[in-house]
């Protein structure tokens, strides 16, 4: 198989102004996804409960997360952190050129 090379800072081929995510790479309990995020914050009153870990990584941008027990959560590119499982949490806002690098697990 030959190896492909790409860039997680290039512009979408299909450009939109909703939120898209690409899975890069899924393998049994681990996916890793690119999101690319023009402003969405999480739907009004929605807080994700993920059954299983998120590593995540903020690679352009900047964001505002809420994290039951810890608050907001300010984020510029270079920041990542660990949700464990059953963490809720929520994205309140980003910038409309945020780039997000997501490990599930």
């Amino acid at each position: 198989m030959p190896v492909k090379i790409d860039n997680l800072l290039k512009p979408p081929d299909d450009p939109t102004d909703r939120e898209q995510i690409l899975q890069l790479v899924g393998s049994g309990a681990v996916r890793i996804e690119q999101i690319i995020s023009h402003g969405q914050p999480s739907p009004e009153g929605v807080w994700y409960d993920q059954p299983h870990a998120e590593w995540v990584l903020l690679i352009k941008g900047s964001a505002t997360l809420s994290v039951a027990g810890e608050g907001r959560i300010n984020l510029r590119a270079g920041d990542c952190l660990l949700l464990p499982g059953h963490l809720k949490h929520r994205v309140e806002r980003t910038s409309g050129d945020a780039i997000w690098l997501a490990v599930h697990f």
